[in-house]
């Protein structure tokens, strides 16, 4: 039997054992193969390694997303997380060259996935509070959350679980340095029934815009010179 003579069920089941690009590229080969690529059956679970992997057209989103997983693990996020007034101009190009594109991506996972059960970032430094509040809000099903290493989620993030998390189940919000344990408390407060884990998140140092950092300077020397 020639595999173009296996019905719909049989290609969507081989196709699911085939990473992003070797299913595109047997797309291309006839119509048929085209369809089943198009099945939104074959993508209700993605894996991206860099933000460079979500400008492909290698998969597609859709009503059948039930798992996302982006996580950047290279040297180059740490650019990522140096706050934006402390950068220099090649690290502050390298940033604009990638800025928005985990959050423009989100945004059509907020209108495309409102099956949504699972979400991990990890290394997505440009994320904001204001992005995951959409997906909240528009994912109303999600019952796992996973940060880790986001630098500009905030203590925003963890009010908006206690506003929109009703189906969530876990909550990890690990290395993120502006989170405090005033946020983590209340989270516990309100969302009891929510297994969180913030690993080194409210111990870290968080960041503090130069104008903050200068007051605190000279409080500093005013004390020493007490």
């Amino acid at each position: 039997m020639h595999i173009t003579q296996l019905n719909r069920e049989c290609l969507l089941h081989l196709f699911s054992f085939l990473d992003k690009n070797s299913r595109k590229s047997i797309a291309k080969t006839c119509h048929q193969f085209l369809e089943v690529f198009r099945d939104p059956l074959l993508w209700p679970l993605l894996n991206f390694h860099s933000p460079a992997e979500l400008k492909k057209d290698n998969f597609l989103l859709g009503p059948a997303l039930k798992y996302l997983s982006i996580c950047w693990y290279s040297e180059r996020v740490k650019v990522c997380n140096i706050e934006d007034w402390m950068k220099n101009n090649l690290q502050k190009d390298f940033c604009n060259s990638h800025e928005n594109t985990v959050s423009d991506f989100l945004l059509e996972v907020c209108k495309r996935c409102p099956n949504l059960l699972s979400l991990t970032l990890s290394g997505c430094g440009h994320v904001t509070d204001d992005c995951i509040s959409l997906l909240l809000i528009n994912c109303p099903n999600l019952k796992t959350l996973r940060l880790e290493n986001c630098v500009r989620i905030t203590d925003q993030t963890l009010e908006a679980v206690t506003r929109y998390g009703e189906s969530l189940q876990t909550l990890h919000v690990d290395f993120c340095r502006n989170i405090t344990q005033t946020g983590l408390e209340k989270v516990r407060e309100k969302r009891p029934s929510v297994m969180l884990k913030a690993e080194r998140s409210a111990n870290m140092i968080p960041d503090n815009k130069p104008q903050k950092k200068l007051m605190l300077e000279k409080a500093s020397r005013k004390l020493v010179q007490l």
